[in-house]
């Protein structure tokens, strides 16, 4: 594709419309602040047209019968597969992760909604005794209505296919609205449904800021449901606004994950866990190993090996096949990591590896930071509990498996948790005493399709994947049937 600029506007009701304001906003790449797109800067005018469009849609989208949904959205993913390469190239460039990584994205998209139309024949309501005479009791399961989705800037593709799949097997229509720093690739989507087949109006993707668009697609009556994967204030603001039609709202919001390797765990599968699970996508996963603890009687080998092996990291080029991480998304978010590399300097905490830009001309242009480590960490210090989302780990020593439980706990977050041990006995008492919707045992981070990806506390509400998640985009009406005897 070249250094070719891509230009949107907006989808809508199956046509490329221009955005009623007329704004724009530019796309960069985070790896050398190239330009790489140009997308509608939509508002709330935008999103009203959207709305109704896939309200209308959705009437007879909902009587379209679940396997012939589950048909067209098969030939969607058809067309995604046959534009694999082009995606993942667009995906990098506006994302920063690697190409192999981006095309391991485009993938988990197509197999996101794979997956949903596996459940296009197990839409199943209930027939229940009544307390009359003559009586049955039908629960049916039916559409929502017109679902909004709004995605984050880590996995803008593979959050698209988590939402777009299910909410259109169970007879949604959908509006989408990618963020501002990564929207080109899931804009790409537009054509791509509209060469499978998707009806008009069904799928509508739009680009505009969150305060602006964002609100008036999720405030607005005709939205039924919200599904939102991003920041925890973000989330926040999305549920009192979502709140004024009473729309279901389905958040999966921040976490800050601990990683606890036991002092009897498999030092080397413990390492390589705790490496990928926090430099994966130069740490911009909600997953991803945040804070790591480490048993008193394994520390000194297990950081020595593990210190070794973040040392071999190479931060380059998203396109080179050698590159281990690439660049953080924005200079917001690079501003971010040096802030916190600052303050826990500051707070006492000891910098053994990394904390700034790596050296070398092909950094002095994009978002580029090191990976790094920081230990004499204490509980009580800022990083321990702000998310950081980038690649940037504190260590801590425990003692005690009571300790080491407070300190996990000891988080507004409650998204993902891993551990490393071989003590049966423990993993059932951690997984009694963590408070966190997904517990990695003995392996890295990284949810699975039937799985169900839920955080507590402050990390969201509602879950998604597996059958529970594909349970969210279905109401329940409930027929009292009398007959005679």
């Amino acid at each position: 594709m070249g250094n070719k600029v891509i230009k949107f506007s907006q989808y809508i009701n199956g046509a490329w419309v221009e955005s009623k304001s007329g704004k724009t906003a530019d796309v960069l790449n985070p790896a050398n602040d190239e330009l790489v797109g140009i997308v509608a800067n939509g508002d709330e005018a935008d999103a009203v047209i959207a709305l109704e469009a896939a309200e209308k849609a959705q009437k007879s989208w909902g009587k379209v019968p679940a396997r012939k949904r589950a048909e067209l959205l098969r030939a969607f993913i058809q067309e995604i597969q046959n534009n694999r390469e082009e995606l993942a190239t667009v995906l990098t460039k506006e994302q920063g992760k690697l190409f192999k990584v981006a095309q391991f994205e485009v993938d988990v998209c197509c197999s996101f909604i794979e997956y949903a139309c596996e459940w296009a024949r197990r839409i199943e309501g209930d027939i229940i005794p009544s307390d009359n005479e003559n009586e049955q009791i039908w629960i049916q399961k039916i559409p929502r209505g017109v679902v909004v989705a709004i995605t984050a800037w880590n996995f803008p593709f593979a959050l698209a296919g988590r939402k777009i799949g299910p909410a259109l097997v169970a007879g949604n229509t959908m509006v989408i609205k990618p963020t501002t720093e990564t929207p080109l690739s899931t804009l790409m989507l537009g054509e791509l449904a509209k060469k499978a087949g998707i009806p008009d109006g069904v799928l509508n993707i739009l680009t505009g800021p969150g305060r602006t668009m964002g609100m008036a697609l999720v405030k607005h009556p005709i939205t039924k449901m919200v599904t939102m994967t991003g920041s925890t204030p973000a989330g926040q603001a999305i549920f009192k606004a979502a709140s004024e039609n009473l729309a279901h709202v389905q958040l999966e919001l921040g976490g800050k994950a601990p990683f606890i390797a036991f002092d009897d765990c498999d030092i080397d599968a413990a390492v390589a866990g705790a490496l990928h699970s926090r430099f994966d996508n130069c740490g911009q996963v909600c997953t991803c190993n945040e804070r790591m603890y480490v048993h008193e009687d394994i520390y000194d080998e297990f950081m020595e090996k593990f210190l070794a092996k973040v040392k071999e990291i190479k931060v380059g080029d998203p396109f080179s096949a050698d590159s281990d991480m690439g660049p953080k998304v924005n200079k917001s978010e690079l501003k971010h990591m040096h802030e916190l590399v600052a303050v826990s300097l500051k707070e006492g905490a000891t910098l053994a590896y990394g904390g700034k830009v790596p050296e070398g001309a092909e950094f002095e242009k994009g978002n580029w930071f090191e990976p790094t480590i920081l230990t004499d960490v204490k509980q009580e210090m800022t990083i321990v509990h702000e998310e950081s989302f980038g690649p940037i780990l504190p260590v801590i020593k425990f003692s005690t498996f009571d300790e080491v439980m407070k300190y996990a706990n000891d988080c507004e977050f409650g998204l993902a948790a891993m551990i490393y041990t071989n003590d049966m006995s423990r993993i059932m008492n951690c997984n009694s005493e963590l408070d966190f919707g997904e517990i990695y045992v003995n392996r890295g981070h990284g949810e699975l399709h039937q799985g169900f990806h839920n955080g507590y506390k402050m990390s969201g509400t509602g879950g998604e994947d597996g059958k529970y998640g594909f349970e969210q985009y279905l109401e329940k009406k409930t027929f009292y049937v009398r007959f005679k005897g």
